[in-house]
């Protein structure tokens, strides 16, 4: 399984990165983790007719805006699009004139799937909602024998540990600066993202969505790394274009 950090920003793009995309590679298929603008290198990695299935952790623009540039992607298998309830709706506003080429106009076929309490999906796949400002869900994906988590824009709640409970790699946000915390709009801290996969006994964590005010150096990136460590080892400071083997 390969996993390529496509976009590790929050918020906007800087000169350490896009905004949040990650994509996984397995024998079986692509997995996409949200479409911020690092969304638009997904061609250069997708090279195979292998499904292709994205997963959107909710609508905030810097997990969607990549969107925008559908257009220039043409695969013939098509897109699988998964996210939370309103996908539809706020999908198809945006994918839409005056913003962008509508939906049935796109060279790549797009399927566009709201996840319910009992929608039957094509591959192992838990999610549960984050705690978040809006609604935010969470994925924990069993791929090749691994389990993957991915769980961004939260702040510590019951559902992030179960999500998060033994899994191979926890790709976790870590949009606030260390100590920082904000009860209004909730995120993750080095300390808290760190102590979450100690105690959930993952055994790797990845950490993006780096809020690109709070993270304007690759520096500061490496600090939240640095305080990290200092609670669990093995965790590990994304940068855009990184590629994990699992």
């Amino acid at each position: 399984m390969t996993i390529i950090f496509l976009g590790t920003n929050g918020w906007y793009d800087t000169q350490t990165g896009n905004t949040v995309c990650v994509l996984i590679e397995t024998s079986k298929e692509y997995i996409i983790l949200d479409a911020g603008h690092g969304f638009y290198k997904i061609d250069q990695y997708i090279t195979t007719s292998k499904p292709i299935y994205l997963f959107l952790s909710h609508f905030h623009l810097d997990h969607i805006c990549g969107f925008h540039i559908l257009n220039k992607f043409q695969f013939p298998q098509g897109i699988d699009i998964f996210g939370p309830p309103g996908l539809e709706t706020s999908l198809k506003r945006l994918i839409d004139k005056p913003f962008t080429s509508p939906l049935k106009d796109l060279k790549t076929k797009v399927r566009l799937h709201e996840l319910g309490l009992e929608r039957l999906l094509p591959l192992p796949v838990r999610y549960k909602k984050m705690k978040h400002a809006s609604l935010c869900y969470g994925y924990r994906f069993q791929l090749e024998n691994k389990m993957v988590a991915y769980c961004t824009d939260t702040g510590i709640c019951n559902n992030l540990y179960e999500l998060a409970s033994k899994a191979d790699l926890l790709i976790a946000e870590c949009a606030h600066r260390s100590g920082q915390k904000n009860e209004q709009w909730p995120h993750l801290n080095p300390e808290e993202a760190a102590g979450l996969a100690k105690t959930a006994q993952v055994k790797k964590l990845a950490l993006i969505h780096f809020d690109a005010c709070l993270y304007p150096t690759f520096r500061h990136r490496l600090e939240a790394q640095r305080q990290a460590r200092k609670i669990f080892k093995q965790s590990y400071a994304l940068r855009d274009d990184q590629i994990m083997k699992l």
